[in-house]
């Protein structure tokens, strides 16, 4: 299931939500039978303008929280518990996967046009936007260096929408004394099937890839690599969900006290469970 907010009227307290499913498979260094290792799930999502969001995915029973209040974004997972993202927030990757086309133009509309390409038999153009030095900065720290983060948008020539999304970037850690080690994280996902909710076009289904690699000169065998690919539905969509609230957005308590805020003083608790 999951909760989606586009804001239609570019009204900044308007809330919404939908609902959807998704089913994944993955694969590493070592040959791995997606076959035997596909796992089925489903996530809920609910959003609100300015910058608030909250997910929840549950797949291989294994749950994953994330989250924004608008002004810290953080996420909470069974091997990590809570965590705080670095740098200012962020539009969760998953409202541009053909769900917000609030999220889609801002992300895009100071863009570098790349050309015209076809993919999937549909003629598309391309934007391309790449972080700022500020931005990788704000996301670094003594240990772990965010060196670029890219993303490319294809977009049908003929209706304008999102075809296929691609989102690349690379990350140095290095710990006092040690090697440093790269990963790269590249994902691609493309869009169908868009049909109009109250006269906004959404994407309800879409394929997505993860690719993960790891190398440096601390690794004697080679880059190391891990695959993960996803399937994805959207059964259901609604705007301004009724009882919807700002306190839905709350961050955890753990949090709290690093990001004081007299407003937010409030019990924190799941969408899911009220």
């Amino acid at each position: 299931m999951a909760m989606v907010d586009v804001d239609r009227h570019h009204d900044p307290i308007q809330l919404g939500g939908g609902g959807g499913a998704l089913a994944g498979s993955g694969s590493g260094s070592a040959p791995i039978s997606n076959a035997a290792n596909l796992q089925k799930g489903c996530f809920v999502m609910w959003q609100m303008l300015p910058n608030k969001w909250y997910i929840e995915l549950a797949v291989a029973g294994h749950k994953v929280v994330a989250g924004s209040d608008g002004n810290l974004a953080w996420r909470h997972t069974s091997w990590l518990s809570v965590d705080a993202a670095k740098g200012s927030t962020r539009p969760l990757r998953r409202s541009f996967q053909g769900l917000d086309p609030i999220a889609i133009s801002t992300i895009f509309s100071q863009a570098e046009y790349m050309g015209e390409k076809q993919i999937f038999g549909v003629d598309c153009f391309v934007l391309k936007r790449s972080a700022n030095y500020e931005d990788l900065a704000e996301r670094s720290d003594n240990t772990e260096e965010m060196i670029k983060h890219a993303i490319f948008g294809y977009f049908c020539q003929k209706s304008g929408l999102l075809t296929y999304l691609e989102d690349s970037y690379l990350t140095r850690i290095q710990s006092p004394g040690s090697v440093p080690t790269y990963w790269e994280t590249t994902m691609a996902t493309k869009m169908e099937d868009y049909r109009i909710v109250e006269g906004v076009k959404i994407a309800h289904s879409g394929q997505s890839t993860v690719i993960i690699t790891r190398f440096g000169d601390n690794l004697k065998v080679g880059p190391a690599f891990a695959r993960m690919e996803e399937t994805w539905t959207v059964d259901d969509i609604a705007f301004n969900v009724p009882g919807l609230s700002m306190d839905f957005f709350i961050s955890p308590k753990e949090l709290q006290n690093a990001n004081p805020n007299p407003e937010e003083n409030l019990e924190w608790r799941s969408p899911l469970h009220q």
